[in-house]
C-alpha cells in the first residue's frame, strides 16, 4: 500500500510544498509513517520524540522521500522542552502549518492495581501534552498570521471507554474537548483544530494491548483477541498506517478549510457517531 501512495503522490501536485508539518510522537510506528507521508507531499517534516532514536527516524525518512526533515528529541508532557522545541522550529524554518499531536500512550489495569501514577502518565502524554503542543503551535501560527491546521490524536475510546482502562478513555474523552474548545479560539486566527479517532491499528501498542486485555479478559493466546475484535469491524479488517496519513493529509489541505472542531472517526466502522 505505501507503494501505492508513493506513485500517487508523484502523479498530483505536491499539496504541502513550502509548508512545515510537526509530528510528536514520530520516531517510530504510526507517527512516522504519517511523517513519511507528508514528506511524500512535499512538506519540510519536524519529527519529534522524547526517544532520541528520532534523529535516525527522521534521516530514514529524508532518504525514503527526499524531503527535507528534522528530528527534535522532545517530551510533549515537559512545558519548557516544549517551548524550546517549537522555538527551534519557528528560528529553522520562520513558519509552522501544520501540527499533529500524535503522541500517545496507554497501559491496562484492572481499577484496583491502577495505580495513580500511571493514572497521571497516561493523562500526561495523552492530554497535556496535546495542550502543551498546541499552545506552542498556535503561537508560531499566529504570528505569521497565515492560519494553520492541529490535528490531535483521539481514539475510538474518545467514543466509548473500554474496560481496564479508564485513565486512557478519559485522556482522549479530555482531547475531544479540548479540540472543540480550541477551534472555537483559534478560528479567528484561520487556525483549524481537528480530532482524529483510529480504531485497531496494526501497531506496537495494540500488540501490547492485545496481549494485556486478553490476558484479563480471558487468557487468549496471542493474537486471538485482536483477531475477535477485528472479525467485528464492518468494513473487515483492521486500519493501517495509511488509513489514518490519508485522513490526516485531507484534514491538513486546504480542501478541509471549513471543517473545524470535528472528531473524526478512521475506525473501518468500529464506531459510528
Amino acid at each position: 500500500m505505501t507503494d501505492q501512495h508513493t506513485d500517487q503522490s508523484h502523479d498530483r501536485v505536491a499539496r504541502f510544498r513550502g509548508q512545515v508539518v510537526a509530528i510528536t510522537g514520530a520516531a517510530q510506528g504510526l507517527g512516522r509513517g504519517i511523517a513519511a507521508r507528508f514528506a511524500r507531499e512535499g512538506a519540510t517534516v519536524v519529527l519529534l520524540d522524547r526517544s532520541e532514536t528520532v534523529h535516525d527516524a527522521a534521516a530514514t525518512v529524508a532518504t525514503e522521500t527526499g524531503a527535507r526533515t528534522r528530528g527534535l528529541v522532545c517530551d510533549v508532557t515537559d512545558e519548557s522542552a516544549v517551548s524550546s522545541a517549537f522555538a527551534t522550529i519557528g528560528s529553522e524554518f520562520g513558519r509552522l502549518d501544520v501540527l499533529v499531536n500524535n503522541a500517545g500512550t496507554i497501559t491496562i489495569a484492572p481499577l484496583a492495581e491502577l495505580t495513580l501514577e500511571a493514572w497521571n502518565r497516561v493523562l500526561a502524554v495523552n492530554t497535556t501534552g496535546v495542550f502543551l503542543c498546541a499552545k506552542a503551535a498556535a503561537a508560531l501560527m499566529q504570528e505569521r498570521g497565515e492560519g494553520g491546521r492541529i490535528l490531535n490524536a483521539a481514539s475510538g475510546q474518545a467514543r466509548q471507554g473500554f474496560i481496564y482502562t479508564p485513565h486512557y478513555a478519559a485522556s482522549k474523552f479530555g482531547v475531544v474537548g479540548l479540540t472543540q474548545s480550541l477551534a472555537k479560539e483559534l478560528a479567528r486566527d484561520r487556525i483549524t483544530v481537528n480530532a482524529y479517532c483510529p480504531g485497531i491499528v496494526g501497531t506496537d501498542m495494540w500488540a501490547y494491548n492485545d496481549r494485556e486485555w486478553g490476558r484479563l479478559l480471558g487468557d487468549y493466546a496471542p493474537g486471538e483477541l485482536m483477531a475477535e475484535w477485528v472479525a467485528g469491524i464492518p468494513l473487515g479488517r483492521a486500519g493501517t498506517e495509511d488509513d489514518v496519513a490519508d485522513l490526516l493529509l485531507f484534514l491538513a489541505s486546504a480542501e478541509a478549510g471549513y471543517i473545524t472542531g470535528q472528531a473524526v472517526n478512521v475506525d473501518g466502522g468500529m464506531f459510528m457517531n
